[in-house]
């Protein structure tokens, strides 16, 4: 593993940072944009929930192309190389209404934020490395901060901003949350930069010991299934709610808020146990978020919502993380957690889709939430099978 630097929470912000780039916003501001895109170009829900099945499968490739490159390349060029190309293709997509272009980029920025994604969990798991608590802390910070950010700042400029100025504006919300990661972009960088890990070049790299780990890729897949059908439709079926801008807003800059602070109640749960209870939890959590909002209507149950699934949802990477750290050598994090990233990716790419297509058969978006939240139940009894390695 890398040197720790000399200034590791710093380093750290960084890395949250790039996160927000390549989840909060390559991922899931495409959520907050839905509904106009939607009403603007005339899309069925199958036709929505197309393009972040799209980003799930440049996420596919991104993550296979990652597993393969981090035996010649360093996690920290991958990841800055996934960070600067994430953000222009944020830019690149508000340039065309065409639905090929808006395809393209958004499988341009899987494949890049897989890259980032990837990697990033590897170099926070160096920053601490004699440190337990502090390590599961910053692993924890990472992917509930970093991506929850994204989604607060996201969701307080975008729904307003459509309100005011009207569907028609949505290539604008591309601008902005492009705009957002340029800003972002040097601090990424330079984070990236200082955990310079060297590349592992070992002739018969250790084999990973995927067949004893079988319950935890499972359960992770029903997470990547499940967890993107509520923060791809939770807007475009508020809409249909008739829930007003305002209160969209709010709802996610809550769920954006929670995730952020998701880390101080995870913390002590990810040092204690190395085996599957964390996933169990966590996915338990986000199928109660999931399906509050359709079954207990009112802003009440939107909020409970948000606030129960936003303190869960971030945490599974971080969840995944902690065990590859805590269960496998260090010379094989990055190709674990890459291993973990590519079984989530595959299963992510169903999810969008199928839930457009079952919101279009019942002409109701909210029976897809319902039926995500079953497939996370599902996953969460198949990680209590997980032990320690």
């Amino acid at each position: 593993m890398a040197v720790a630097p000399t200034r590791p929470w710093l380093v750290l912000a960084g890395l949250a940072l790039g996160l927000t780039v390549t989840n909060g916003f390559a991922r899931f501001a495409y959520g907050l944009l839905l509904p106009a895109m939607k009403s603007e170009l005339a899309w069925n829900y199958a036709q929505a929930g197309w393009l972040n099945t799209a980003n799930a499968l440049g996420y596919v490739a991104g993550a296979i192309l990652t597993m393969i490159l981090v035996r010649r390349i360093s996690p920290s060029n991958l990841f800055v190389f996934g960070l600067v190309t994430t953000t222009f293709a944020l830019l690149a997509t508000g340039a065309n209404a065409a639905l090929w272009w808006q395809s393209l980029w958004r499988i341009m920025a899987g494949i890049f934020g897989a890259m980032s994604f990837a990697t990033a969990g590897t170099l926070t798991a160096g920053l601490f490395q004699n440190d337990p608590r502090r390590n599961a802390l910053a692993i924890a910070i990472l992917f509930g901060s970093g991506g929850g950010l994204g989604i607060v700042l996201a969701g307080a400029a975008l729904p307003l901003m459509l309100d005011v100025f009207g569907p028609g504006f949505w290539p604008y919300g591309w601008y902005v949350i492009g705009s957002l990661s340029l800003i972002i972009l040097p601090l990424g960088v330079w984070s990236g930069l200082q955990l310079q890990t060297p590349v592992e070049r070992a002739a018969i790299p250790a084999r990973l010991p995927w067949a004893r780990m079988i319950p935890m890729l499972v359960s992770y897949m029903f997470f990547g299934a499940g967890y993107i059908v509520f923060l791809t439709f939770l807007s475009a079926w508020m809409v249909e709610q008739d829930t007003s801008a305002g209160l969209v807003a709010v709802i996610w800059v809550v769920l954006g808020s929670c995730i952020a602070v998701s880390p101080v109640l995870w913390r002590p749960v990810f040092a204690r146990f190395g085996t599957g209870l964390p996933m169990t939890l966590i996915l338990v959590g986000i199928a109660l978020g999931s399906s509050m909002p359709v079954l207990f209507h009112g802003p009440v149950a939107l909020t409970a919502s948000a606030i129960v699934f936003g303190l869960s949802v971030f945490m599974a990477p971080g969840a995944v993380t902690s065990f590859a750290r805590q269960n496998l050598p260090a010379d094989s994090w990055a190709r674990a957690i890459s291993l973990f990233t590519v079984a989530f990716a595959v299963a992510q790419t169903l999810g969008p889709y199928c839930a457009g297509l079952i919101g279009d058969h019942y002409g109701d978006i909210g029976i897809s939430l319902l039926a995500a939240s079953g497939l996370l139940l599902l996953g969460a009894g198949i990680a209590l099978f997980q032990k320690r390695l």
